[in-house]
């Protein structure tokens, strides 16, 4: 039998929660098995209920995600459902400890692929925050904030990869080079932000306003 993924979705409007229980019917491993409606009906929720990703809106009436991600004790494994001009909204919750970030109109094949990705422990940093932070870069408008050592161009942009959430092999392949020097060039990322894990790392260049 194959292991299904039990999901909590919050979100202030009925027809997002409709249209995304109905999706995530379709598929063979994934179930919503509690809703809210708010931050508030969330916390009550998830202290009743077995959970192992939580599908969290951005903004609600009354507590919204951003909120509860700050004040709860402990949350699952979170995704943030926004739309693309939320960006500061995105930053916090990054900091409060989202994994990633899903549009509410996504397809089917990116929704049910991001849980299972969040639920095996990768994060799902939205291509928008990597596409916004190459275009900075390739401008020259990246500023390393003093007393951080300074990353190098190709850090950078890789750093920028690592927020869209892309695997080292991934990486590589984008860039045109081998897995082995995409490898390195994270060490060294890691070594210079004084963070020991790409989730930190990313949440550190943001941080610092490197991405």
């Amino acid at each position: 039998m194959i292991p299904v993924i039990r999901v909590a979705l919050v979100d202030d409007q009925t027809l997002v929660r409709s249209g995304i229980r109905g999706l995530l019917d379709l598929t063979d491993d994934i179930r919503v098995v509690a809703e809210a409606a708010d931050g508030h009906e969330a916390a009550r929720m998830l202290a009743e209920t077995a959970v192992d990703v939580l599908l969290l809106d951005v903004r609600m009436p009354g507590r919204g995600g951003v909120e509860l991600l700050r004040e709860a004790a402990a949350l699952p494994p979170t995704i943030m459902l926004t739309t693309f001009d939320d960006d500061d909204a995105l930053f916090d919750a990054m900091r409060a400890g989202a994994r990633g970030f899903l549009l509410k109109d996504i397809s089917l094949e990116r929704l049910a692929d991001g849980i299972r990705a969040v639920m095996a422990g990768e994060t799902l940093f939205r291509p928008a925050l990597t596409e916004r932070t190459r275009a900075a870069f390739r401008r020259g408008q990246v500023a390393v904030p003093a007393g951080v050592s300074a990353l190098t161009g190709r850090e950078t942009e890789i750093l920028a990869l690592m927020a869209g959430g892309l695997s080292n092999g991934e990486i590589a392949a984008n860039l045109g080079c081998g897995e082995g020097t995409v490898k390195n060039h994270v060490s060294s990322i890691l070594a210079k932000l004084g963070v020991r894990d790409r989730v930190r790392a990313v949440l550190r260049g943001i941080e610092l306003e490197i991405i």
